[in-house]
């Protein structure tokens, strides 16, 4: 008798779940091993996650990795309740609602691909007011759009604040930097070209120079292939 009733309590407490249901997210992680040429932004933007996510579920302060290391790179997944299979003498009623469809997203609508920290907005519109002040809006967003080309080549460092102050030779890269006209407060306009900059899906075909052809004195910056003039720059790879 007392297992006979042991065994009505469960089956009721199983149907029960069974009828409730629930739901609930969960943080799962996917180990990856570093190779030549990563770095964070390049991670947060093909796993589609931010920077932050990446450090905080490393415990990482800074943003700098390391070749041959494995980092673990957070993911969202559903989980649900297991039903049980236990047979169930009565009928049940059919309560379910329909799931709402998602609204579809209009089509002139990005989602971010790069995330970057608050103080290195700041540092790229910055940047972009001091190079392309006086250019249009176009301009501006070409500039920015060059940075993180720069930050996504192998050939340059892999963070946007490593790559406004690279120093090539003995000098800044960036003559702004150089100069200290990179200090002076960046315009609306300059800080919505970053915001752009990072939704785009124009990278000007990866462009990573550009340059003023009445102004410039390199003749190697010449030589290389030409994507697009927007106004005075001519934007290279």
């Amino acid at each position: 008798m007392k297992h006979s009733y042991m065994k009505s309590m469960v089956v009721a407490c199983l149907a029960t779940l069974s009828f409730i249901g629930f739901n609930a997210t969960a943080t799962a992680a996917t180990n990856y091993k570093v190779v030549k040429g990563d770095s964070l932004w390049k991670l947060g933007k093909r796993y589609s996650v931010t920077i932050d996510d990446i450090k905080k579920l490393n415990n990482r302060q800074g943003d700098m990795i390391y070749i041959g290391e494995t980092l673990a790179i957070p993911s969202k997944t559903k989980v649900l309740a297991a039903e049980t299979t236990e047979p169930s003498t009565a009928e049940p009623a059919n309560t379910a609602k329909p799931e709402p469809k998602p609204e579809a997203k209009p089509a002139d609508q990005e989602t971010p691909a790069v995330s970057i920290s608050a103080s290195e907005k700041d540092l790229l519109a910055r940047l972009v007011e001091a190079e392309a002040k006086g250019e249009s809006y176009e301009g501006k967003v070409g500039v920015a759009t060059v940075v993180l080309n720069r930050v996504d080549s192998p050939k340059f460092p892999d963070t946007v604040t490593g790559v406004i102050k690279q120093v090539v030779g003995k000098a800044y890269a960036f003559s702004p930097v150089q100069n200290g006209s990179i200090n002076k407060p960046a315009s609306e306009d300059s800080k919505k070209a970053v915001e752009q900059a990072l939704t785009r899906k124009d990278r000007l075909d990866d462009s990573i120079y550009f340059y003023n052809p009445k102004t410039a004195t390199d003749n190697w910056i010449r030589s290389r292939a030409v994507i697009k003039t927007i106004d005075h720059h001519v934007f290279a790879k």
